[in-house]
């Protein structure tokens, strides 16, 4: 277990310098499965017209394109996803989608701001050793840290710079995982940005279980039932406390049951297995969201299951995603009054984070950070609706569950005194967790429209913010154009603007251009402010 006091004890890790000075960049995994009909030709098809039209991609000498994802229209149209290097260097922002009907042909494409990722030298003036130390003094909050900077080609704001990206890892002050990417260029070691480097999703409320719900296990050879879901490949784990940043998918105890009957169903319960039981559903309801509405086949879209981690940290009143692990984690609460935070919609925003990394990969910063939660949040919402549970009945209050009465809402987000209704150009500088409002309410206004109305015996009242009546065309068809926007249109350096258009693109390709769904979605961002 990593240190948990209040002690901020910062260590540069010799073998993450050692690494990083090797200047090795890393590889992108293949989120599509490789057994996708046509996928390599495709993929030959895209490399083919990135190359004829140089000019248009900004595709020159020492650049690569590494395959992220392909995504094959029923009509055959086919859209492959890029990421960059130069020099064997990781380009930040200089990701592209390149779009092509049936036979390969380019039809259009999307690119992130960087367009040109050449720079004059790979060679940093500034060396690892420097620019990880600062990195280390620019998070004082976290403890027992350790900095890795490794050297990319920064264009995510369309200037391409040899920097070094450095994320510094630790413990929060709950003992939770916590991390800060600072981001300083090569050649003077100027700041260029900095950022969280995790994807948190925070409660303080009393958590909802959703009652008495089938779960999938499997029977092993020893006789005894594991919390191994044979469908999705979910393995539901108790972390015995254990830090966060200590984990790995392979920690943990794996729950086992000799009759296949789990946990009490109470809050706050002594059975470790109670919360697992919530966990264990909830990620499942997740997983079939995705799938039976998208096609998609994991949060990856390759098959594989999660590590769902419950009981982390030491009265870590929080949940969340990680990458690295490929892990859902979440805590106890405080003991008191709050207990796990494994609610439905809090499972699937958590979730869905994996879902945006694998696809967009939206930066979390500006207004890219906005989307990023927003997209957490409405299909975290989804999630809840499409599991339609008695109890935790489906709403627009987002972690009503474990935050009561809500920690964020669609109809006006602006009412946490915080968030965002509407876009202005200060909205990049807010929280992403508050400039998210902003997708939020434009998805309520495109599903449900405005006004005041009652869904499920709850009462919404949402403005426009262009004095303007919208009228919504259903949460199912929001959610799927937004779906495709995400995994087709929208790259890493996506603004709101972008989202504008990347969700019309989507809606044009699903209900066509003029129909009542393009005009939804377009009415619902021009009363957001997002022209």
């Amino acid at each position: 277990m990593g240190p948990t006091s209040s002690s901020r004890r910062h260590a540069l890790t010799a073998g993450a310098l050692a690494a990083t000075a090797a200047l090795v960049a890393a590889g992108v995994q293949v989120s599509t499965a490789s057994a996708v009909p046509g996928r390599d030709t495709a993929i030959a098809k895209a490399r083919a017209n990135v190359a004829r039209n140089a000019e248009l991609f900004g595709f020159g000498a020492g650049q690569d394109l590494l395959v992220k994802d392909v995504l094959i229209d029923p009509d055959g149209t086919q859209h492959v996803r890029f990421d960059r290097t130069y020099q064997g260097l990781p380009v930040i922002g200089g990701d592209l989608v390149v779009h092509q009907d049936a036979r390969g042909r380019l039809k259009d494409s999307t690119r992130a701001k960087g367009h040109s990722p050449a720079v004059r030298s790979t060679v940093p003036s500034v060396p690892a050793q420097a620019t990880a130390a600062k990195a280390l003094a620019a998070a004082p909050g976290i403890s027992s840290a350790a900095s890795q900077p490794r050297l990319v080609v920064w264009a995510a704001d369309g200037t391409a710079r040899l920097a070094w990206q450095t994320t510094v890892s630790g413990l929060g002050k709950q003992g939770q995982p916590s991390g800060r990417v600072v981001v300083t260029d090569a050649v003077t070691g100027a700041e260029i940005e900095q950022f969280d480097a995790e994807h948190e999703a925070s409660g303080t409320g009393r958590s909802e279980y959703t009652g008495t719900v089938t779960i999938d296990t499997t029977l092993q050879s020893n006789g005894l039932y594991a919390l191994i879901d044979p469908t999705r490949g979910t393995i539901t784990k108790d972390a015995r406390n254990v830090s966060a940043s200590s984990l790995n998918a392979n920690s943990g105890t794996l729950y086992t049951d000799a009759d296949n009957i789990w946990g009490d169903g109470r809050k706050f319960s002594t059975d470790r297995a109670t919360a697992a039981v919530d966990a264990h559903a909830n990620t499942a309801w997740t997983y079939d969201y995705y799938k039976n509405t998208f096609g998609r086949n994991g949060i990856k879209n390759d098959g594989k299951g999660a590590t769902v981690f419950v009981h982390v940290g030491t009265k870590w009143d929080n949940a969340q995603w990680s990458d690295s692990c490929f892990c859902m984690m979440t805590g106890d609460g405080d003991g008191t009054t709050d207990p796990e935070q494994v609610d439905l919609d809090t499972m699937g925003h958590e979730m869905t984070h994996g879902v945006t990394s694998a696809t967009a990969n939206l930066r979390y910063s500006g207004e890219s950070g906005g989307l990023n939660e927003s997209t957490s949040d409405i299909f975290g919402t989804m999630v809840e609706w499409y599991a339609n549970n008695g109890i935790d009945t489906p709403d627009y209050l987002f972690s009503d569950q474990s935050t009561p009465p809500w920690l964020r809402r669609f109809d006006k987000p602006s009412l946490d005194g915080r968030s965002a209704d509407c876009w202005s150009r200060k909205v990049g500088q807010l929280d992403v967790h508050n400039s998210s409002g902003v997708g939020n309410h434009w998805f309520f206004l495109a599903s449900e429209g405005s006004g005041s109305r009652t869904i499920n015996g709850i009462t919404y009242n949402s403005p426009t913010c262009n004095g303007s009546t919208v009228t919504g065309i259903g949460n199912q068809k929001v959610a799927k154009i937004w779906y495709r926007a995400l995994t087709v249109y929208m790259t890493s350096t996506t603004d709101y603007k972008g989202a504008r258009t990347a969700s019309l693109n989507a809606a044009k390709d699903l209900y066509g251009s003029g129909s009542a769904e393009y005009n939804a979605v377009a009415a619902a961002w021009s009363a957001v402010s997002v022209a």
